[in-house]
């Protein structure tokens, strides 16, 4: 497996340079971060929600009102909501294997199952890493770590997810090669891919091939293959970053076990990630 990833160098002076890679990376436990960025991975708010209860004043560190645009040092600092002392919980992660028909979120307001719903863990207040839309399956990570859900995210990790892709008709290696290079969608192209080498099945007039990207643009796999001519008649997400999904059962999860968790930080760069909750509280 690869070591683990930096972000890309830029222009800012040194110091600021690393400054930034520690706030992403979470750069041990010490640093100071934003109080929004806080709450959110808690749980206790989005981060837009979060800058209104500190708008509203309802937050404060070491007993002093803070205002938006504050920091804090989680492990130094007591930051509380509504007088109310967010206290410090181990990370926790979970793989799931997404089906077909489950909405990726907490909670739905229309009443269609949820990821969340198929993880037994009632104690932590989790949350799915990225998106896998309704008809997408596969592997899903949900953690109540927030610094491992950004590395993973964030592009300038390059962090990579691999899908067995089935698609409509016999799609050539031109086509393939077109896929690889990069699709122009209304957003802009899309980041160049690997893409396997395809199978066709005459019988059922589909083709199968992997695809890794580094990139997660809301259903881009389906709408750059749309686009090239062969609409996604299946799509499983096999890997995300140093996990593989493996033969876990559709509909099933199970928490990390202990070597694919230290490969997990080490790929993320984040070392005895801390997670944060409001005490007496569910899961949402």
């Amino acid at each position: 497996m690869a070591g683990p990833r930096t972000p890309k160098s830029t222009s800012r002076t040194s110091s600021s340079s690393s400054r930034t890679a520690r706030e992403r990376s979470g750069g041990g436990h010490s640093g100071r971060r934003r109080l929004q960025k806080i709450l959110a991975e808690a749980g206790v708010a989005s981060r837009r929600a979060a800058e209104d209860l500190l708008r509203h004043g309802r937050v404060t560190v070491n007993g002093r009102v803070a205002k938006l645009g504050d920091s804090a040092e989680p492990d130094r600092d007591e930051v509380a909501l509504d007088g109310v002392p967010i206290a410090r919980e181990p990370s926790v992660y979970w793989l799931l294997n997404k089906p077909r028909g489950v909405i990726t979120t907490v909670r739905d307001p229309e009443g269609r199952p949820t990821v969340r719903g198929l993880v037994p863990d009632r104690e932590h207040r989790l949350f799915p890493v990225g998106r896998l839309d309704r008809d997408t399956e596969g592997l899903l990570l949900l953690t109540n770590d927030g610094r491992v859900a950004q590395a993973l995210l964030h592009p300038s990790y390059e962090s990579e997810r691999e899908y067995r892709v089935t698609v409509r008709g016999e799609i050539s290696v031109e086509t393939l090669r077109r896929l690889a290079a990069g699709v122009a969608l209304e957003e802009g192209r899309t980041a160049p891919a690997r893409v396997g080498p395809a199978v066709f099945d005459a019988a059922t007039g589909n083709a199968r091939f992997t695809l890794t990207l580094i990139e997660g643009r809301k259903r881009q796999i389906r709408r750059s293959l749309a686009l090239l001519g062969h609409p996604v008649r299946r799509l499983v997400r096999v890997r995300m970053g140093p996990l593989e999904l493996g033969d876990l059962p559709s509909g099933q999860a199970r928490p990390l076990r202990p070597a694919e968790r230290r490969a997990l930080l080490a790929s993320t760069g984040a070392e005895g990630p801390v997670a944060l909750r409001r005490p007496g509280r569910g899961p949402r």
